[in-house]
Formats: structure tokens, C-alpha cells, sequence
């Protein structure tokens, strides 16, 4: 009895690895960075009937991830960071440059470009999404998805 006990907990928890249903992220990539510090962006589309909240970031690029916005006060631009990200039912949030953007705190070696590297993106509902980054100037070309 014990081994089906053990069977059905796993088969009980294997949705929560998944991503989220109609969760997807496209056009993800990094600038090139030789400091501690670099920035990922992204966008992250919810083509589901309820918001999809992002609360975590992993990589083993980066010692942590943290979601920041930059926001421009008197002339005078300042980042802030987002305690979690919220994909309305149905809509699209998007990380760029100036805007909503993943940190990557404490890279473990320079972003060149070319480089790839994973980031998996965790949701309230404990649901995953593991995303690869490109590094390069720009988003590289559109349809680079991941769900």
C-alpha cells in the first residue's frame, strides 16, 4: 500500500512543476555585462482566464534573480524592486529596458554575446517555467518561445 501511497503525492505534486496553463515567455535575452550585475528581459504572455502571478527567479548564471522597474521622477531615473510580477488574465507583461526587468545579482562569470543561460521562473501556484536567455544588443528574433 505504501508504494501507491508515494505514487499518487508524486502525481499529485507533478502539476505544480509545470508551467502554469497558457503561460508563455518569448524574446528572452541579456545585454552583455562584465560586472556583478546584469539585466534580463522578456515578454511573458498569460493567454489563460486567471492572472498569473510571478514570485521567484532562478539562475545559475547569478547568484540571485530579482524582479526591478525603473521609473523616472524629476528627470532623475531610479530602480525599484518588484516584490512579484502579475500577468493579467488574457494579457502581456513586458520586461525591456527602461521598464520591468529581471537583475541578475552576482554573476558567476561575464554575459558575452552569444552566450545562452536558463532562467527558471517560478509562480504562486508553485508552477514553473524554465526560459533561455540570449545574450546580444537587442531581443533576438520573435517566436523564441518557451511555456
Amino acid at each position: 500500500m505504501r508504494p501507491a501511497i508515494i505514487l499518487a503525492a508524486a502525481l499529485l505534486a507533478s502539476p505544480a512543476t509545470a508551467a502554469p496553463p497558457g503561460v508563455s515567455v518569448t524574446d528572452a535575452w541579456s545585454r552583455p555585462a562584465t560586472g556583478v550585475n546584469g539585466a534580463g528581459f522578456m515578454t511573458l504572455t498569460n493567454r489563460s482566464s486567471r492572472a498569473a502571478t510571478l514570485v521567484a527567479a532562478s539562475s545559475p548564471a547569478a547568484a540571485r534573480v530579482e524582479f526591478h522597474t525603473t521609473t523616472m521622477s524629476g528627470g532623475m531615473a531610479s530602480m525599484e524592486k518588484l516584490s512579484n510580477v502579475s500577468a493579467p488574465a488574457g494579457g502581456t507583461v513586458l520586461f525591456r529596458p527602461g521598464g520591468k526587468h529581471l537583475m541578475l545579482m552576482g554573476l558567476k562569470r561575464p554575459l558575452k554575446a552569444g552566450d545562452r543561460f536558463p532562467v527558471t521562473l517560478t509562480f504562486a501556484s508553485g508552477a514553473k517555467v524554465e526560459a533561455t536567455f540570449t545574450v546580444g544588443l537587442s531581443a533576438p528574433a520573435a517566436g523564441h518561445a518557451h511555456h
